[in-house]
């Protein structure tokens, strides 16, 4: 480890960052920027009206769909935190972020990230009592409970933004400011620390391990019981039902929880910037891409209430007309 004077540091502290995104040429810059937007949109889209539609149909609000607009509302801010400034930087010829913006990028991104990890333990959760425990379903998941589930995810995500903001940038750079992706993350900030980051490795991968494997050990155990439950069954159209929406859900989990692993919670994972390139993209601009539409396509009461929807908006277009 190398030291370093205050004075250093001072200066370290406020210098620019930057990003420096994909290799290529201009046609391949082109064809990048195109499928980001592209991607950024349909999350937009897909995301802001699974929100209208769980807000504005009365049969969707129970406690999944609550749960549900607000996974969609955290797959918004998800790719709002890193779309923009990548799609801008694209055709940038510097291509700077300031230390203060770079903090404040993976601040939100980490706890964005972390909110949709206790989310999806949640809405397990959610599954479990509804189906195991129908009778006590009610009383246990009242609104008063969901508002402080979703709450705790929040706490949760924002305790780990704190620690792993807060430790990663007391690390001096001082022998580059050129980060190796296209945000502000851990991994291809440690590659250009100066300092000694066993700390920072150790919390990385210690405290995302331990939420990963935490969270999905709550989700298999409630998925057991669960499939427990289905296989006793006698009514088919109960169990085509139930499968469906936890099949959703089983997607959803192993996609995110798939590449937030090979990402965050492996040794390796600081090594291969390359490969961490593709998998970060796939992580905060495609996924939140395919929730909505998981979640609206292999749900029957979402595509019923888009159709109750068109009705009233085709309705009004009439009355209007007259």
């Amino acid at each position: 480890m190398k030291s370093h004077s205050n004075e250093n540091l001072s200066k370290v502290y406020i210098q620019d960052f930057v990003l420096e995104g994909f290799g290529g040429g201009l046609v391949t810059q082109v064809l990048l920027f195109t499928l980001f937007l592209a991607l950024y949109m349909v999350t937009l889209l897909g995301n802001i009206l699974m929100i209208i539609i769980i807000t504005l149909d009365a049969r969707l609000h129970s406690p999944m769909y609550f749960f549900l607009k607000n996974l969609s509302f955290v797959d918004l801010c998800y790719s709002s935190v890193i779309a923009p400034n990548a799609l801008a930087n694209f055709f940038s010829s510097s291509k700077v972020i300031t230390f203060a913006g770079c903090a404040t990028q993976f601040f939100f991104l980490s706890l964005m990230a972390t909110t949709e990890c206790f989310l999806l333990g949640v809405m397990a959760y959610d599954r479990f009592m509804a189906i195991c425990s129908p009778l006590s379903y009610p009383s246990t998941m009242c609104q008063s409970a969901c508002i402080r589930l979703v709450l705790g995810a929040y706490c949760g995500g924002c305790f780990n933004s704190v620690v792993q903001t807060s430790f990663t940038f007391h690390l001096p750079f001082c022998s580059s400011n050129r980060i190796n992706h296209f945000f502000c993350d851990v991994p291809p900030l440690l590659q250009i620390a100066c300092g000694n980051t066993a700390i920072n490795e150790l919390l990385l991968f210690g405290i995302c391990g331990l939420i990963i494997v935490g969270v999905t050990f709550v989700i298999l155990i409630s998925y057991g019981y669960i499939t427990v439950t289905i296989l006793r069954m006698r009514s088919g159209t109960g169990r085509h039902k139930i499968f469906s929406t936890c099949g959703s859900h089983m997607t959803v989990v192993t996609l995110f929880f798939g590449t937030l692993f090979v990402m965050y919670a492996q040794p390796g994972a600081i090594e291969s910037m390359e490969q961490g390139k593709v998998v970060s993209v796939f992580y905060t601009l495609v996924i939140p891409m395919l929730n909505p539409l998981i979640y609206s396509l292999r749900n029957k009461d979402v595509k019923e209430a888009v159709r109750r929807l068109g009705q009233k908006h085709l309705a009004i277009r009439r009355m209007c007309s007259w």
